[in-house]
């Protein structure tokens, strides 16, 4: 504005004196065009709060745009057109760089404010907001102040953002939160051109007793899980106990059976042995009864022997014993077991015989049918 209000006194001047008039006419010229800028300079600064003015470039016909600016020139007081970086031609007198809009990306800081949560809780908050000028003329023409209308808009959003979510939401999820700022302002600010990169929530001070509260939160839910942590560590334990005893009965109760029927199938082959051995003696004894001469009176003597020895053995265990009638009688005795013995191989021949019988007694019927049969023919 400043560089607007030097300029006009001597461009009025050069002027009048192109057209003739009197310095002093200029001067006056001047000093009324300065009063107009004045006063517009004061009653904008009267208004809402605004950025200083840029100090725009003045026309010296030949001008040259830097990178990454667009310059807006209006002639005659109407947009006529946006210089690009290079080199730029004005008329003199008629066109004017009336805006100067920077095309990179800028960073604005956000001001501490407070917003209150879904589930009131009043919440001090901060960020750095990073926008850029997409559309010099609709940066230019669509708003007054471009940086500080969208800081305004970020301030809006960001309360209406939190007021939509609840304490532990906002402290959780702050990339949904940005995200969702960075389109609400981008829906509202596509009419200034200016497109909203992104959006970052600095700092967020919940109140000093929500604090305290969170810690003891914190900590309970900590001991919380040290207890269920240790019960279940406990539980674990009664459990591999349990099991390990378990399977201790299972082994000692299959070792025990394993030991009871390897002690019966080695009594079982003791008595098969046993009972093979004794199968053995006795045939062998009766082989050598019947083949000897005296055989039997060699197994009868035998048989006394014993008879005697039992009787003997009866008499030094026990106390109480049954007597013979003839114990007196030795040769009684003798005679007896003799007898018993003989009537035992009697009986054992007569079997054997009894055995053999039916074989020659069909042989014979046979022959005598036969003969019977030739007889009668």
């Amino acid at each position: 504005m400043l560089r607007r209000t030097l300029q006009l006194p001597v461009q009025s001047a050069l002027a009048c004196r192109s057209f003739g008039l009197s310095a002093r006419a200029g001067r006056g010229l001047s000093s009324f065009s300065a009063g107009i800028d004045s006063s517009s300079s004061s009653s904008n600064m009267r208004g809402p709060l605004l950025r200083p003015a840029k100090r725009l470039p003045s026309n010296t016909v030949i001008k040259f745009v830097p990178q990454q600016e667009a310059w807006v020139v209006e002639r005659m007081g109407r947009f006529s057109r946006i210089l690009e970086p290079g080199l730029a031609i004005l008329v003199p007198f008629l066109d004017r760089i009336a805006y100067t809009q920077s095309l990179k990306e800028v960073a604005v800081e956000i001001p501490t404010q407070t917003a209150i949560t879904q589930d009131n809780v009043t919440l001090e908050l901060d960020g750095v907001l990073y926008y850029r000028v997409v559309d010099p003329y609709k940066a230019a023409y669509g708003v007054a102040d471009a940086e500080f209308s969208i800081t305004q808009l970020a301030q809006t959003t960001m309360r209406a953002e939190i007021g939509q979510m609840t304490l532990d939401t906002t402290l959780a999820e702050r990339n949904t939160l940005n995200h969702n700022i960075v389109n609400a302002i981008n829906l509202a600010s596509e009419s200034w051109g200016i497109a909203c990169l992104r959006y970052e929530i600095r700092d967020i001070h919940p109140p000093a007793k929500v604090v305290e509260a969170m810690h003891s939160q914190v900590s309970a839910e900590r001991s919380k899980r040290a207890q269920i942590l240790e019960s279940e560590g406990s539980r674990q334990s009664a459990i591999n106990v349990a099991e390990g005893a378990k399977q201790a009965q299972i082994l000692a109760s299959e070792a025990d059976k394993a030991q009871q029927i390897n002690r019966a199938m080695g009594e079982a082959e003791a008595i098969r042995q046993t009972a093979m051995a004794e199968a053995q003696a006795i045939e062998r004894v009766a082989q050598a009864i019947r083949q000897t001469e005296g055989g039997e009176l060699a197994a009868g003597l035998h048989v006394a022997q014993q008879y005697v020895e039992a009787f003997g053995k009866i008499a030094k265990e026990s106390n109480t014993i049954v007597v013979p009638a003839s114990a007196n009688d030795i040769s009684g005795m003798v005679a007896q077991a003799m007898s018993v013995f003989s009537t035992v191989s009697n009986g054992q021949r007569k079997q054997a015989a009894a055995l053999k019988a039916p074989k020659k007694d069909s042989s014979d019927e046979g022959t005598g049918g036969f003969g019977s049969e030739q007889v009668g023919h």
